[in-house]
């Protein structure tokens, strides 16, 4: 079991979180979460906010496994960080990766139907994340000084100005809409969200207080 602290993770969730892959995770990998890593301990060292804004195309599908893997983490490692995640374009929080949060052990409940916002817990007590599709800069976002961690290809490569920033880190991941409809939807997009989970708790399992 990963050393945590004292918070109360849901009995699903924890199960899931003992067998996040960590131990696969490549050296070029690894390579790739440095600066975000690098980012954080030096925010944590001077004592100030860290502010991380996962930004993807349509803050869909990574951005928002990302903004809610980081959440968890930083509550597993007692690590006081303000975890968002945005787009350049308002779509939806897709129904899929919705569903893939849910077998993970996440505690989810809707609250709204257009543009659905979704009220996310990974402890049994405790405050929820609100969830929904947002541009990066959506009042919601509140922060003046924030890594930007860009989640998507296209959104690296298409928003060369994101303001706000002290950071922008590309931390890309392949998107599992590309299996949407298809017989392993499901195994792909808890693969996706596996991923980036076991990222994340490696990056802030790296975070010295």
């Amino acid at each position: 079991m990963l050393t945590q602290t004292n918070y109360q993770m849901t009995t699903k969730l924890q199960e899931v979180i003992d067998s996040l892959p960590i131990n696969e995770i490549s050296e070029e990998r690894k390579e790739v979460l440095q600066p975000l890593i690098d980012y954080i301990q030096g925010k944590v060292s001077l004592g100030e906010d860290v502010n991380l804004n996962f930004i993807c195309t349509h803050n869909s599908r990574r951005s928002q496994f990302a903004q809610l893997w980081a959440h968890t983490a930083s509550h597993y490692y007692d690590i006081p960080v303000k975890s968002m995640s945005g787009g350049v374009e308002v779509t939806f929080f897709n129904e899929r990766a919705v569903a893939s949060i849910k077998r993970m052990g996440f505690r989810v409940f809707f609250a709204r139907e257009q543009n659905p916002i979704y009220s996310v817990f990974d402890a049994e007590e405790g405050k929820s994340l609100k969830m929904f599709s947002k541009l990066f800069d959506d009042r919601k976002n509140d922060a003046s000084k924030f890594a930007a961690v860009m989640t998507c290809d296209h959104a690296d490569e298409n928003c060369p100005f994101i303001p706000g920033t002290e950071a922008r880190i590309p931390v890309r991941y392949e998107d599992p809409k590309a299996f949407d409809d298809l017989p392993e939807e499901a195994d792909k997009y808890d693969e996706r969200s596996r991923q980036i989970g076991a990222e994340l708790f490696y990056t802030f399992s790296k975070i010295v207080r």
